[in-house]
Order: C-alpha cells, then sequence, then structure tokens
C-alpha cells in the first residue's frame, strides 16, 4: 500500500531497482502531476545494499550473505549490465572504455570546482530565502561570534 494518500497526494510505487519502471513511473507522475497540478508521489521501492551512515555498521545486524544476494538479483547496474550484454548493446570492452572517459570527466569536474574561488560566509545564510528567515539571522549571528571566540579567520 502506497504511503501517498496518508500525504494526501496521488502515489506510485515501482520497482526502484529498476531502471525502466522508474523511467515510466516518473513519465506518468509528471504527466499526472501537469493535468491535475498536484504532486505525485514516487515510492521506488529498493533494498539498502550500504550501511546506514559512516558511523552505522549494518553486518551486525544483516547477514553480509544476505546482502550480496540482494545485491546480486536487485543491483540496478547489474541487471542494466545483463540487459544490455543479453542484447549485444554493451560488452566488456565498451564499459572500460565508458569508465575511462567518465573517470576523466569526474577529474575534470572536480579540478575546475577546486579551482573555484571560496564561497563566503555570506552565501550560507543567503542562497535559499529572499529575505533571511529570522532563524537563519541567529544562526549566522551565533555563528559569527563562534568564529570570533575561537579566533577563527573566514572571508
Amino acid at each position: 500500500i502506497s504511503r501517498a494518500p496518508g500525504y494526501g497526494m496521488a502515489g506510485i510505487r515501482v520497482d526502484g531497482n529498476d531502471v525502466f519502471a522508474v523511467h515510466a513511473a516518473v513519465a506518468e507522475a509528471r504527466k499526472l502531476a501537469l493535468e491535475t497540478s498536484a504532486p505525485v508521489m514516487i515510492e521506488a521501492m529498493t533494498y539498502r545494499q550500504g550501511h546506514h551512515s559512516t558511523s552505522d555498521d549494518s553486518s551486525r545486524y544483516r547477514d553480509v550473505d544476505e546482502v550480496q544476494a540482494a545485491q546480486d538479483v536487485t543491483d540496478p547496474l547489474i541487471r542494466m549490465d545483463k540487459f544490455l550484454s543479453h542484447y549485444g548493446w554493451m560488452d566488456n570492452n565498451a564499459v572500460t572504455s565508458i569508465g575511462d572517459e567518465e573517470r576523466a570527466a569526474v577529474l575534470r569536474a572536480m579540478e575546475a570546482a577546486e579551482a573555484r574561488p571560496t564561497p563566503t560566509l555570506e552565501s550560507m545564510f543567503t542562497d535559499v530565502y529572499h529575505e533571511k528567515p529570522p532563524h537563519l539571522i541567529r544562526q549566522e549571528k551565533e555563528l559569527r561570534q563562534h568564529l570570533v571566540k575561537h579566533n577563527i579567520h573566514h572571508h
């Protein structure tokens, strides 16, 4: 049963590990949202392969074999790889080539991002709201006091 009715909106539940099913669900949700001018919740059901956070060790409460078995069946990258390979649209050479190209693109993007000037402190408080709400004014003041107290310099 979808959670969407509890939030008073339409909803679509979909296998979140199936790229094609998610694409179709998003297309339908978009169509419905445009027709009704209302939100549509997409529940992409999936299996959490990793830990909740860096402080979580899910192997304490989940068997490693269970996680691996689920990954072998549900991992969307593995499923897509099998699909493309089945139809002869992708082979190991193509995967390696694409991986190399994308790795280089990511490194170029990281270098470009690192070359940009450091954002100003003010931008942390002005990038969301047109007018700064009281809680952000208070937080900015507290941060500035903290920086002065601990002799931390930031532009």
